[in-house]
């Protein structure tokens, strides 16, 4: 199932993007709508994770329905296996602009290697960041699959949806600051941390740069 109902959440990006969510919803649209510029007139509908909705976060076909979303030219299954990213938030403007949030309260969260375990799963994932890595002109050598690959694989559905769909969407990276439920990390860290993953990566300049924002946020000032 792409639903997937969690805990109210206590500590962590998980209590953190939950209470911004549902709580003050105006202080993530704000800065998002200032990276795009969309102007003031428009609002964005924060549709996961709700309280009333279990909390729930989506993935796979569930979460294109959820944002209401469909691909004409390149389908999801044929870009990505089941249980692919599960996103933090999912949010829109109208029909004009869709959001997929990846929240993060701590750097050692950014590190990732992926885990398809079939062949089959495995193909299809290298293909797809292949050809990501290919239209973004990153170094072929580096292997979007180890190290930073939550941050790859979802910078390669940015690249199904804007790319091979024409789907106006924007990929979210929401980076809280002084998490004092569990591993506080300064905007300083964040900053030196994000730098060595574009480093690493490549992706400090791209042909998606101007669809991928990074948003910080200090949960002392919510």
């Amino acid at each position: 199932m792409g639903r997937i109902i969690q805990p109210k959440g206590t500590k962590g990006s998980l209590r953190w993007i939950q209470h911004v969510v549902n709580e003050c919803p105006d202080v993530l649209s704000k800065l998002v709508i200032d990276s795009i510029g969309a102007g003031k007139e428009k609002s964005i509908e924060w549709l996961s994770p709700k309280a009333d909705d279990d909390y729930s976060e989506y993935r796979d076909q569930d979460f294109l329905d959820l944002l209401g979303i469909k691909l004409s030219t390149t389908s999801l299954n044929d870009f990505w296996p089941k249980q692919g990213p599960q996103w933090d938030a999912l949010g829109r403007i109208e029909d004009k602009a869709y959001f997929l949030v990846e929240a993060k309260a701590h750097v050692s969260e950014i590190i990732s290697s992926s885990q398809a375990k079939s062949a089959k799963s495995k193909a299809l994932i290298n293909n797809s960041l292949y050809e990501t890595g290919k239209y973004l002109k990153l170094n072929p050598n580096i292997d979007l699959s180890k190290r930073f690959y939550q941050y790859s694989n979802r910078l390669a559905h940015l690249y199904l949806l804007r790319e091979l769909n024409n789907i106006p969407a924007y990929l979210v990276f929401v980076y809280f600051i002084s998490d004092y439920t569990h591993v506080p990390t300064t905007r300083e860290e964040w900053k030196d941390a994000l730098q060595l993953m574009y480093a690493t990566l490549g992706t400090h300049k791209h042909k998606l740069s101007k669809y991928v924002i990074d948003v910080l946020i200090d949960v002392k000032n919510l």
